[in-house]
């Protein structure tokens, strides 16, 4: 299915896909309760700090992500991986609110932005006819750290002190990513395209949009709507799983656990999806993408029993691995690729700063008595909302062929 070369660019997204686990969400809320106990700190307080920084780290992707359609992709790699190893050693060094700041933006600018944006980025523009299964494949690798981390980093918190983990895992940046990207993406350029048959008439040249006339396309916010309701509400649920665990009287390992059944559904609706893009295309599958999520939002409202933790987190999976090949795929369709640097580098920065709205939100909320039922049913509104939208525009969301 895949020659050599595109093998290669596919690693390389997994991989940096996984690595952008240690600035996601999920994995920063599992020291929540950390941190907060050693800077003696609110939910509250925690949620505004962590949104405040990964706000941020969204306005200052925008113009950094676009770089990566200016710079040789290996320098661009290379560089977000120092910048990733010194954010996870300083995040060690969290000892006062400032410097929690500080790292939190480190992490969602280096983590969750730019691995994540060099990954996505670097696949979209090279594939073309094969680009969905390639990027339900790059994806996999953050669903295959989603399934081991959550319980791993569980097990090492009752053994060892949370920064150690963390200087660990600083030390394993530097060494590994520097070897994987001088091995696999050392030779890519600007104009390297997965092989197509020139004769497919199912392959048409369409316009390039510049990032400036996309902003000006009504249809980009009507489905960025839709694209950023995962982000704001999954990192809701996740940094603050603690407060969700406690007020549904789950257990501490409950939620944990539930990551599990979220990553194996999140692979299969990748592995899955990646088929069905290739074949149907995004703008099709993109009406589908939150309606798992919105059933787990009522899942969420109705019901307290620790068997639901599972089915909770498995419909958000479902979704997830829905959006995150739509989130990449869907734009190169309607805008093309010549630009998509620059593109992504606005969705990313929009889906950072959505994943700040999502924990300020919470947290807000949280502070001011709101429970967890009365908080899923906001999400809820928000989703039915965005998706009756989208349903008014999904016959428009065509290329303009050339």
């Amino acid at each position: 299915m895949f020659n050599s070369l595109s093998l290669k660019v596919i690693i390389f997204g997994f991989i940096f896909t996984f690595f952008s686990s240690f600035g996601q969400s999920f994995f920063l809320g599992l020291f929540n309760s950390s941190i907060r106990e050693t800077l003696s700190i609110t939910h509250g307080q925690f949620g505004s700090i962590y949104a405040s920084a990964t706000l941020l780290s969204s306005f200052l992707l925008i113009w950094v992500g676009k770089k990566i359609d200016d710079i040789n992709i290996f320098q661009f790699a290379f560089y977000v991986t120092l910048l990733l190893a010194f954010s996870c050693f300083f995040f060690s060094k969290i000892s006062s609110i400032i410097f929690l700041f500080i790292a939190v933006f480190l992490m969602r600018f280096s983590g969750q932005g730019l691995m994540s944006h060099t990954a996505t980025t670097t696949i979209t523009r090279y594939f073309t006819k094969s680009r969905g299964k390639a990027l339900s494949v790059g994806w996999f690798g953050l669903s295959t750290a989603e399934f081991i981390l959550p319980v791993l980093i569980v097990y090492l918190l009752s053994i060892t002190a949370w920064q150690n983990i963390w200087i660990s895992i600083s030390i394993l940046v530097l060494i590994f990513l520097p070897l994987i990207s001088f091995f696999l993406i050392k030779k890519l350029d600007f104009d390297t395209r997965e092989k197509v048959d020139p004769t497919d008439t199912k392959i048409k040249e369409i316009k390039q949009w510049k990032r400036i006339e996309v902003i000006k396309d009504y249809r980009f916010y009507i489905v960025c709507l839709n694209m950023l309701a995962m982000p704001w509400i999954a990192t809701g649920v996740f940094v603050y799983q603690s407060f969700i665990t406690e007020a549904k009287e789950w257990g501490s390992f409950v939620i944990a656990q539930s990551f599990m059944i979220y990553s194996i559904l999140s692979v299969l609706t990748l592995l899955g999806s990646g088929f069905l893009i290739d074949k149907f295309t995004s703008k099709k599958l993109l009406i589908f993408m939150n309606i798992p999520l919105l059933i787990s939002m009522l899942v969420l409202f109705y019901f307290n029993n620790p068997i639901t933790s599972f089915i909770f987190l498995g419909l958000i999976g479902i979704s997830n691995g829905l959006a995150n090949v739509l989130g990449s795929s869907t734009w190169a369709e309607i805008y093309g690729v010549k630009f998509i640097g620059s593109i992504k580098a606005l969705t990313t920065a929009l889906m950072v700063f959505s994943t700040a709205f999502g924990t300020a939100l919470f947290g807000f909320l949280i502070d001011r008595g709101f429970s967890i039922e009365q908080i899923a049913m906001v999400s809820f509104v928000y989703i039915l909302i965005s998706l009756i939208l989208l349903f008014f525009v999904r016959n428009k969301l065509n290329p303009q062929y050339i």
